[in-house]
């Protein structure tokens, strides 16, 4: 008898988190030497037939995986989903068998191996066997599959006879006809083959001594590539490769009928042997994630839309070299342990603060967007904001959802209310759709609270950084665009155009608010102050009258505010412009990145590059390339950036100067609302537009 659905519907969030302890356990295991030992796809024959096998994204949930899998040849459209209660996160396939490993339903932490029988006489009948700790690695080959568990122990299921030390720790296995070989763990990363004939020359001819990162096999032969990247065969049959001996720079093999593929550490892939096939056409100098062999098929996982594609034998031709157009690259892991970066679009595949790291034995430059962030210090303010719905007591009254920002009488006490009454009188005074809407405030015993209206996407930040999939406006170099223009706008006003000028003092992607039409407010006046508008940005008075404390944001603050207590409009300039950053990299302000093993701020990361003409280096790698002309565009708002967070104040372009640079920007890209100039023409941009601030147009 089914559960009833509460309990169904607790059943399946426990089953979600164990997946994802997995999937985290399983990321954190990966040999960074080497392509990851964990595939997201098979092949598999049954019978005369081979069958390639995918982890799709499911069509009922953008977090799921279905296990789909068809037979080559043909155009692939009829395919056969392997229904689960619990997603699969690894496969491996073999003679008449497919293997697929998911968490386990009964314990938390535990994984599930369930096979497929493809024989003729199987019906594709499916048992669990195995049950318990994790996998770092999983191979099949012929009839028979092995693993290697959470422990480093190499263990194989269906295998009677079979004798393999206890003592011994394997990091990667493969498997082949009666035999299975290992890396052993350590520093020493030597080959161990084991077999119920030990005189097979596949046990006995294995390589002795040597530090290898990849082992391959298939039939009764196998290959190893050192960790120089030389490759080195053995085995009945060993295929002869000449030249493959001298090639380095590899990180995965696979092995079939006749030959060898191997992955370059640069994406592509190199086919040695008679009887191998190599990529055709179009897709011989492609990049790739991963490559697997059965028989003379030979299957990719694209590196650049994560489709799969195969090529070889007598089921592919030049028509249907596609067989899944959308594959799931990898597990899921935090962004935090991504040490080379992220795949680009990764982050939709996975839970927030997820994504499918790129491998490190690639030798491609991938900014890293995300890793652990230092607490943000505001001189000691302890706030907090929750969302909650307002309902007249009375009814008939139609309910109105607004923010409501908390201040607490200790905080109040402590502060002397200077915040509060600071962000109430700002608001009062401001009219404009780029800053967000004051409906009112109330007092009562010591507690304050001001309303303001709902912002139904939440802030920019969370956008960026927490949902999975990212929404669409924050998804394209344009949505980000618009939205920097957005907010610069407010606080534009807020320095010009606002009576007596204001300071906002907290600029942050925190900060940034977004309606249900996605338009960016700024918001939290807490720390503003009033500019005298007598004082310029150079003059040796601050502009924010006495100061009761330096306040801030760490990353965003104001280097010179900080330093010389000296309060100007420019500090918002400042923290304007990490804000840019962050929109263009997708970084959290305070990070560590793959060239550093200490935190950086995403200034000192990305303006190196933007000087140097590397802006492409800075890039989100979760969005799509950008287009020539968001390119253009885009390398045009790196400069800004890298202007606004100047170390001199005096130097730093005006909130009116960055506005109109956004503006230009926008229109590059060719949606774009129409600048203040009145012009619909298509602007030109240069790196001396941002650095003169002369924004007239010049065609």
């Amino acid at each position: 008898m089914p559960p009833p659905p509460p309990a169904r519907r607790l059943l399946h969030v426990h089953v979600f988190l164990s997946f994802l302890s997995l999937l985290v356990f399983l990321a954190a295991r990966w040999r960074p030497a080497a392509a990851s030992a964990l595939s997201t796809f098979a092949l598999a024959k049954a019978g005369n037939t081979t069958i390639v096998c995918g982890l799709l994204p499911s069509a009922s949930s953008p977090l799921l995986v279905d296990l789909n899998c068809t037979a080559a040849g043909g155009d692939h459209t009829r395919q056969e989903t392997y229904p689960s209660s619990h997603p699969f996160a690894a496969l491996a396939g073999g003679e008449d068998f497919l293997c697929a490993v998911g968490p386990s339903g009964e314990r938390a932490g535990d994984v599930d191996m369930r096979w497929w029988d493809l024989s003729g006489n199987g019906d594709g009948r499916e048992k669990r066997v195995y049950s318990g700790a994790p996998l770092r690695a999983l191979a099949a080959g012929e009839y028979k599959v092995c693993g290697v568990l959470a422990g480093g122990e190499l263990h194989c299921w269906r295998w009677r006879g079979l004798d393999i030390p206890r003592e011994l720790r394997f990091v990667a296995a493969a498997v082949g006809d009666g035999f299975v070989c290992g890396i052993l763990n350590g520093t020493a990363a030597s080959i161990r083959c084991f077999g119920n004939d030990t005189a097979d020359p596949a046990v006995t001819h294995a390589p002795s001594g040597g530090n290898y990162d990849v082992v391959a096999a298939c039939g009764t032969r196998a290959c190893a590539l050192s960790t120089a990247g030389a490759l080195q065969c053995w085995g009945r049959g060993a295929p002869d490769l000449p030249g493959a001996g001298a090639s380095a720079g590899y990180a995965a093999l696979a092995l079939g009928e006749g030959g060898v593929c191997g992955l370059r550490t640069n994406g592509t892939i190199r086919c040695f042997g008679e009887g191998v096939a190599a990529p055709p056409g179009t897709l011989a100098g492609a990049q790739y994630l991963d490559v697997k062999a059965q028989g003379k098929a030979f299957c990719g996982l694209l590196m650049a839309d994560y489709s799969l594609v195969c090529w070889g034998g007598r089921e592919f031709n030049a028509t249907n070299h596609l067989v899944f157009p959308r594959v799931m690259p990898g597990p899921c892991a935090p962004m935090s342990s991504c040490r080379c970066g992220v795949l680009p679009g990764s982050a939709n595949f996975c839970a927030a603060r997820s994504c499918i790291c790129h491998d490190c034995v690639f030798d491609l430059n991938v900014a890293r967007p995300n890793a652990s962030v230092l607490p943000a210090k505001s001189g000691g303010r302890s706030r907090r904001t929750m969302w909650i719905a307002i309902a007249a007591a009375a009814a008939g009254f139609l309910v109105l959802l607004v923010a409501l920002q908390l201040a607490l009488l200790l905080w109040c006490r402590r502060r002397r209310r200077r915040p509060f009454n600071s962000e109430l009188t700002a608001l009062a005074r401001a009219n404009h759709k780029n800053i967000v809407c004051l409906l009112g405030c109330c007092a009562d015993s010591g507690e304050r609270v001001l309303v303001y209206e709902f912002m139904a996407n939440g802030t920019l930040h969370d956008q960026l950084h927490s949902r999975v999939p990212m929404a669409p406006a924050v998804s394209s170099w344009r949505g980000r665009l618009a939205i920097a223009l957005d907010a610069a706008r407010g606080i534009e006003y807020m320095h010009v155009y606002a009576v007596p000028p204001i300071i906002h003092r907290d600029v942050k992607s925190a900060n940034i608010l977004l309606d249900d039409a996605w338009t960016a407010k700024i918001a939290d006046f807490g720390l503003s102050s009033v500019l005298d508008p007598t004082a310029g940005a150079c003059d040796d008075a601050g502009g924010g009258g006495e100061p009761l404390y330096t306040g801030g944001t760490v990353g965003y603050m104001d280097p010179e505010y900080y330093r010389l207590q000296h309060l100007t409009d420019k500090s918002d300039v400042y923290s304007f412009g990490v804000v840019l950053l962050e929109l263009m990299s997708g970084c959290r302000v305070v990070q560590r990145y793959a060239e550093s093993v200490t935190p950086k701020n995403v200034v000192q990361f990305a303006v190196p590059h933007i000087l140097a003409d590397e802006v492409a280096r800075v890039l989100d790698p979760r969005l799509p390339a950008p287009t020539p002309e968001e390119a253009e565009a885009l390398a045009y708002v790196g400069y800004l950036a890298a202007d606004c967070v100047g170390s001199v104040g005096c130097d730093r372009p005006s909130m009116t100067e960055v506005v109109d640079a956004l503006e230009r920007a926008l229109a590059a890209c060719g949606a774009a609302p129409l600048s203040r100039a009145g012009t619909g023409r298509r602007p030109a941009l240069s790196r001396s537009g941002t650095d003169q601030f002369d924004l007239t147009d010049t065609d």
